[in-house]
């Protein structure tokens, strides 16, 4: 039975700076490179041998990967690297930090473009156009080779990786907005042929 382990990206400099983050190409942070390092060393524990792994598009999270891989020892694993798992775009909001962009649009405005379900800030996603992008690259890609019996790591951003959750534990539109990804805690799951949830933990500190 094959696993999946689903990464969001350590600390950007970006989360650090509370700044809406999108998919503008920045770093992690100091504090994300230890946490990428930190979801490695968890990981080894598991003794896990990856086959595949993939990421977005944006280097924090490609660099999460590379210093999971690195500490795992599996650096010469296949990676597939595509925006269909980039983070959500947030549109107008990128690059503002979320204080001055409460003052800008009125703080209850900000909350139904962050929290909502299918409302998008303007020239940007909502989380359901996220998942409209990511689940079917997930369908056609990830799980294809789950399915083949392969066990896949995928390091990417919360919302993209809030839809694949949603779709493996079935959760309604309310729920997934309950739902928060930390960064650089590795969420595990063992699945059978027919993508059913066998077991479920988070590798958090």
């Amino acid at each position: 039975m094959p696993y999946l382990v689903l990464v969001r990206h350590g600390e950007s400099q970006w989360n650090l700076e509370n700044r809406f983050t999108g998919w503008v190409d920045v770093p992690l942070s100091e504090k994300g490179i230890e946490e990428a390092k930190k979801a490695g060393e968890r990981l080894k524990k598991e003794n896990i041998h990856f086959d595949k792994a993939y990421t977005s598009d944006l280097q924090r999270a490609q660099n999460t990967l590379t210093w999971i891989l690195e500490k795992l020892g599996q650096k010469n694993i296949p990676i597939e690297k595509d925006k269909a798992l980039n983070e959500r775009h947030y549109g107008d909001l990128q690059g503002l930090n979320k204080a001055e962009t409460a003052k800008k649009f009125g703080e209850e405005q900000v909350k139904i473009w962050r929290r909502s379900y299918d409302i998008a800030p303007p020239k940007g996603e909502s989380l359901k156009d996220t998942a409209a992008r990511t689940l079917p690259y997930f369908d056609a890609k990830i799980a294809a080779d789950l399915k083949a019996g392969q066990n896949v790591i995928v390091a990417a951003h919360g919302n993209s990786l809030r839809s694949i959750v949603m779709h493996l534990d079935k959760l309604t539109k309310e729920q997934v907005l309950e739902l928060n990804l930390a960064t650089g805690v590795p969420l595990i799951y063992r699945l059978d042929d027919k993508m059913r949830i066998l077991s479920k933990k988070e590798l958090s500190v």
